[in-house]
């Protein structure tokens, strides 16, 4: 069995991978989306987006990453994806499951599954650009407004290339609103021969043992869930070899929460640094109590040094100058745009 950490954009950026693959349980884990258009994007976008493929393609607890792309232009895409072998990626994943208005506008993410040729066309000239011993894997959902072409995405994405494919077991439109569909992975995993992991809605190890059972499958990427239970992956993966994995309290959260707060303080400008510790402790009152009344604390806190008095860290002077210099380039260079 294997258990990944799904790719969520605007949330799973390096900072919580990298807490994330410490608690253990996790196999491998997946770049937020990098959007391709027209050209091969710079190597800055790539360190920007993955930065561990500078550190080996690993999280530093050891977790591989894959680098997921997105967008409709074949060529491009086969492009852009050499180039991040050239980098180091040693997997390419490829979105076509984003079920953001945005991102369909642009034709790209979920909005592809209404065009089976296209997405086999994709992947094809993805696992011709990149070197053989690169695996091309992709993640979809069930379809854009309905799921008539399931089986036909399926299909085309596993004779496009890809060597696995992870299903989102909804639609766009039906998004993350309960249930997950999980009685359609089974079904993809009838017409195709690559290994179809289960996706959406698995929030426990119950979840999982249901999803298991209606879905047959055998490999399983946890997203929002493993975001609000961190230890999530390590009980699926206990539960899995028959034993019982003790649930981490709130104690045993504490550091690996003070952790991502220097991380987020060091690598993101002061303005936006607490929004990111918001966005991680609103997932994670679905589990702990304490974290509700830590959110309440923090929920209108704009103050980096209030918020580290609450979690009881502390962070270098140096490092603070550091980086409201680069916030005030930011702004220099938002001006001049």
């Amino acid at each position: 069995m294997q258990i990944a950490l799904a790719p969520m954009e605007g949330l799973v950026d390096e900072i919580l991978r990298d807490v994330l693959t410490q608690v253990g349980g996790i196999d491998w884990c997946v770049t937020e989306f990098i959007r391709v258009t027209d050209r091969v994007l710079p190597r800055s976008t790539y360190r920007k987006l993955a930065p561990e493929l500078f550190n080996g393609a690993r999280t530093a607890a050891g977790t591989p990453l894959r680098v997921q792309l997105l967008g409709s232009d074949p060529k491009c895409l086969g492009d852009n994806a050499a180039y991040a072998c050239v980098l180091g990626a040693p997997v390419i994943d490829l979105n076509f499951g984003c079920p953001a208005k945005t991102v369909n506008k642009s034709r790209g993410g979920a909005v592809l599954l209404k065009e089976p040729e296209l997405l086999h066309a994709i992947v094809r000239e993805v696992r011709r650009s990149v070197p053989a011993a690169i695996p091309v894997t992709a993640k979809m959902r069930l379809g854009f407004d309905h799921k008539d072409l399931a089986l036909d995405c399926a299909r085309a994405l596993a004779e496009g290339g890809a060597s696995q494919i992870v299903v989102h077991a909804r639609t766009k439109v039906e998004g993350y609103k309960p249930p997950a569909h999980w009685e359609w992975v089974a079904r993809v995993q009838e017409v195709v021969s690559v290994p179809v992991y289960a996706n959406g809605d698995i929030w426990s190890v119950e979840d999982w043992q249901r999803c298991r059972e209606v879905s047959g499958a055998e490999h399983f990427m946890l997203g929002r869930g493993v975001v609000a239970r961190p230890d999530l992956a390590r009980q699926i993966a206990a539960a899995k070899r028959g034993q019982e994995a003790g649930v981490m309290t709130w104690s045993e959260l504490q550091p690996l929460l003070a952790a991502f707060w220097l991380q987020a303080r060091r690598k993101i400008s002061p303005r936006y640094a607490p929004g990111r510790l918001k966005q991680w402790l609103a997932m994670l009152t679905r589990s702990y109590p304490e974290a509700v009344e830590l959110f309440a604390r923090v929920r209108r806190e704009t103050s980096c040094e209030v918020i580290d008095a609450l979690l009881g860290v502390g962070i270098a002077p140096a490092e603070v100058s550091t980086l409201q210099t680069l916030e005030a380039d930011e702004e220099a260079l938002s001006a001049l745009r």
